[in-house]
């Protein structure tokens, strides 16, 4: 089976996802350290219920959360991508930016270096007027990714899917027009 590349970077291809990418994202959702601006853990069940979303997403609009693969070793790192949000938010429903990488691949720039070839594909291709990006208020690394990919604070919203009170429930906006 032939996986599609969407996007080459100096370092990093982004592609469709492979069956052989399910191990190690389940590892990676299973992951506290990975997880810990996210509500839970994902167990295999969970982590592979979330790949078909992904992979459903990415057939039916050609773009997504693409899986994210090491150009010199071939390694899947994690994903970085675009992903339709339709939550009950004044700026929904709308298209996120987004990435979640393996811990062991952290602050090497790859989150920043694929998010912003993401944007360029986007641009060039006409998808978005706009891309949000947001997290949970903790998150200062993704934020910082925000940053430096050129998307401005927006405001904060508390997120509907989490309850009232959880440490978790204020997220931070960012968005960039294209």
């Amino acid at each position: 089976m032939e996986t599609t590349i969407y996007i080459e970077t100096d370092r990093l291809i982004l592609r469709g996802w492979k069956e052989t990418d399910r191990e190690v994202f389940a590892m990676m959702n299973s992951n506290p350290n990975v997880m810990r601006h996210f509500p839970a853990i994902l167990d295999r069940e969970e982590s592979d219920r979330f790949i078909s979303r992904i992979t459903s997403e990415l057939e039916e609009y050609g773009y997504g959360l693409f899986a994210v693969e090491l150009k010199d070793s071939g390694d899947f790192i994690g994903y970085v991508g675009f992903h339709r949000f339709c939550f009950d938010v004044p700026f929904s429903p709308g298209w996120e930016i987004g990435w979640r990488l393996s811990d062991r691949h952290w602050h090497k720039g790859y989150a920043t270096e694929a998010a912003t070839a993401c944007i360029a594909y986007a641009r060039q291709r006409g998808l978005f007027k706009r891309l949000y990006s947001f997290t949970a208020v903790p998150n200062t690394p993704s934020e910082n990714v925000m940053k430096r990919v050129g998307m401005t604070a927006r405001g904060r919203f508390q997120h509907p899917s989490l309850p009232a009170g959880h440490r978790l429930q204020e997220h931070l906006l960012y968005a960039i027009d294209l």
